[in-house]
């Protein structure tokens, strides 16, 4: 176990390594860039160009400018935004609760609705219940997440002159009102998550349910609830608990649209952003840290398998 875990480990720092490399090319292949976008609305001369260029540490070879950002990184140090001049380090430590509370929460929200759904359909088969149940988790599938946060926040404001709140609150600040506020566009996102589960979760009971354990169990007299709950479920969810660890990097897209539609000062609203305004610094650490979140889940999610099934073994 402890040797898998150290592999993994060290396997995570040729991963960020590509990623930091594919990052840095590709934002410089952009159309545009920071300088020529921050002095789009001045009357600037070449040699005002020319300054801000070498300031900004862009007139050097990108090979250079790429050792140069690794060797602070290294060092802790991502750099200073090209637009609020500010550590990204310092932006990233405000951002990072916005969009790890809305994360978690659609997480939670996405497992809770697609478990549920998905063990009703799966007892209640071929009846109403399942039905209804597919039908639903196909809408969810079909439904865009910016459709959906776009009608919430226009169509109350049209019909009824009421629309959710968007000045955002932080949690240690006032938590009633963060969670009035995050709520919203936490279920929209769950809600999309949890399709695709809720159809994993009801195909994967359904096989489990058939196996010979399960007889057994409920021949022993077990009821059916404690049969669903302590046996089925336990087997049925390690393909769902790997879906849902790989739904870690479709957060960042969701969070990027309706961070922005809801007004919420985090990480997705940053990253849109920066990539406006060519903000090279920002781009480079955002992704960076998205990366390092995407592995470190997908870590997580190969050692519970160890626990739900004993089975597993790390060799």
């Amino acid at each position: 176990m402890s040797r898998y875990l150290i592999r993994r480990l060290v396997l995570l720092v040729p991963t960020l390594l590509g990623v930091s490399i594919v990052v840095f090319v590709l934002v410089r292949l952009l159309p545009g860039d920071a300088v020529s976008l921050q002095l789009q609305d001045a009357k600037a001369t070449a040699a005002d160009e020319a300054a801000l260029r070498a300031q900004l540490g862009l007139d050097r070879p990108v090979v250079l400018q790429y050792f140069d950002w690794l060797g602070n990184l290294l060092r802790g140090d991502l750099g200073h935004s090209f637009r609020s001049h500010q550590p990204i380090t310092t932006e990233l430590a405000n951002r990072i609760p916005v969009t790890a509370e809305l994360g978690v929460l659609a997480l939670i929200i996405a497992a809770f609705l697609a478990t549920i759904v998905g063990i009703i359909s799966a007892v209640r088969q071929d009846t109403w219940a399942d039905y209804t149940g597919r039908s639903v988790a196909i809408g969810l599938l079909a439904i865009p997440g910016f459709w959906l946060g776009t009608l919430v926040v226009t169509l109350p404001s049209v019909w009824w002159h009421w629309t959710p709140p968007l000045q955002y609150a932080r949690l240690t600040v006032d938590p009633i009102k963060n969670l009035s506020i995050v709520i919203v566009p936490a279920v929209i996102l769950g809600l999309g998550l949890s399709g695709g589960l809720m159809r994993l979760i009801r195909t994967q009971m359904l096989e489990v349910l058939r196996q010979d354990f399960i007889r057994t169990a409920t021949a022993k007299g077990l009821t059916e609830n404690a049969t669903i709950v302590r046996h089925a479920l336990k087997n049925a969810f390690i393909p769902a608990l790997t879906v849902l660890g790989l739904q870690v990097a479709l957060l960042v897209s969701g969070t990027v649209v309706l961070e922005s539609i809801f007004v919420l000062p985090g990480m997705g609203r940053y990253l849109l952003e920066a990539v406006q305004s060519r903000d090279y610094p920002a781009i480079q650490g955002l992704n960076l840290l998205f990366a390092t979140v995407i592995v470190l889940t997908n870590l997580v999610v190969d050692l519970l398998y160890g626990w739900l099934d004993p089975r597993v073994r790390y060799t």
